[in-house]
Parts: structure tokens; sequence; C-alpha cells
């Protein structure tokens, strides 16, 4: 969930439903019963920390699926996830978890702003899987900080930070191979990870969504983006990009217009 607002007052236009986190690309709503949520799917693209920001028609259809489908292949080989099922074309339901203020970002090839850091250029392979930790903080910039950092000032403990790893690595060798028998690179991702409750235990467990919105997704053959950075960087098809992946994973069938699927509501 990136950046989310607490807010009081419910969306008129989500029928008995309370809106509870407000998000730049997605809304949480009151889930059926207590400890679940449903997470709504909006079309709004951002880019530099919410400096640009626009709308892609579809995107939301798009992100809904492509996260149910990675979030259940995860669960599928005992990755845990707040992913319960999926409730319509831009809703599913998830379990309501306690969001750890980091981000994980795993980088296996060189791009954006890691690639700038190093003066390294797009694309180069990095020896090995390399692991970052941002705060999740839009005043501050979502700076990047050590474990250090993470424990001593309490946003997570050494534990945690422990099982993030494991869970990034293990999601990082199994994505990287999905997306490769799609012809598709993975280049890099965020993981946002929360704290599940239930009776005595707590679990870490994989949050928010797995999409092109937190994922650098680049054709094997051309190195052409097929995920937000289209956005970022103003090239054009946007739309395609998203509704590319989604085709070569299976999960849509091939659509002449991404417009011609349903609204996000306002």
């Amino acid at each position: 969930m990136i950046s989310e607002h607490r807010i009081a007052s419910g969306n008129p236009t989500m029928a008995r439903r309370r809106r509870v986190y407000e998000g730049k690309a997605k809304d949480f709503y009151e889930g059926p019963e207590p400890g679940f949520l449903v997470q709504h799917f909006k079309d709004v693209a951002y880019a530099r920390r919410a400096q640009k920001s626009g709308v892609v028609d579809g995107k939301g259809v798009i992100n809904n699926r492509i996260s149910e489908y990675l979030m259940t292949r995860l669960a599928d080989i005992g990755v845990p996830t707040h992913f319960v099922r999926r409730l319509n074309m831009r809703e599913q339901l998830v379990r309501e978890v306690e969001i750890l203020p980091i981000d994980v970002v795993v980088h296996n090839a060189a791009a954006g702003d890691f690639a700038e850091k190093f003066s390294l250029q797009e694309g180069t392979p990095l020896p090995r899987s390399i692991i970052e930790f941002y705060l999740r903080s839009d005043e501050l910039g979502d700076p990047l900080v050590s474990e250090e950092h993470i424990t001593a000032f309490g946003w997570a403990a050494t534990q945690d930070i422990d099982d993030m790893i494991h869970l990034s690595l293990r999601v990082n060798d199994f994505m990287t191979g999905l997306f490769m028998g799609a012809g598709i690179k993975l280049v890099d991702f965020t993981l946002t990870y929360g704290r599940l409750y239930f009776e005595d235990d707590v679990r870490l467990v994989i949050a928010d969504e797995i999409s092109p919105d937190s994922c650098r997704l680049w054709d094997m053959t051309s190195n052409e983006p097929m995920d937000m950075d289209r956005f970022v960087k103003d090239l054009d098809n946007v739309a395609e990009g998203y509704q590319e992946v989604a085709r070569r994973l299976g999960i849509l069938p091939e659509m002449n217009n991404l417009a011609e699927m349903p609204r996000a509501m306002p």
C-alpha cells in the first residue's frame, strides 16, 4: 500500500463500504468481516514521487489481474501474502495487515536511479541480486536506509529484516524464471511487507501489489520497457505495455484497446 492516508469519510460510490485508506493508485475499503479489506485498483499513474500524475485507462484492471496471478503463484510455492481472492475487474479481497514502513527493492540489473547512482549503463547485469531498503515516506522522499537505521528507529526487528531478505530472494528467483518464460526481463521490483495477526500468531506476509507499477519489466530482445517507466519517460503506448505483460502471462485475452475496459470509479 503506497503512501495511503487514513481518512474518516466513506466514498458514496462504494455502496455500504467505508473507505479506510486512500492511496495514489489504490483505495482500501472495509471488508465483509473484520480482518479483511477490499483493495480497489485505480487508473491513476504517477511518477517522480507523485510530482507527475495522469490517467492510464484500464491500468487498474490489468494490475488487479496481474497481481492476483502473481500472488496466487507465490502462494503455490509457500510464499505468504495478504491476497485472498479477486472480487471483480478492479477489486480483490485481502487480509488486513500492519504495513511495515519499509519498502524492499530487489535489483537484478542497473536501471533508473540505481544506474545513475553508480554510473552504470542501463541494463547492465549485476554480479548478483542486490537488495535495498527504503523508508516509505513521501515527505522525506522515500530515502534509502540501512539495516542499522531500521532497527535503531524501531521500524522493524532484526528477524523481520532476515525474513524480508529471505522472502524477497525467493520471490526474485521465482518471478525471474516466470517472466523469462514469457520473454520478459525482470530488471528490478519493489515489495511491501505487513504483519498479519491471527489469534496468538504474528506472520510477515507480502502485501500491496505486484504489477507493472511495482516491477521494472523489459522485453528480453529489445529491452523495451513494459511498465510504469513508459509513463515516467513520456513514452507512447503506456497502456499497451501493461496489456502486453498480461497477454504474455496468459492472464487476459488480447484486446485492441484498454480504453474499452470498465473505468475506475471517481
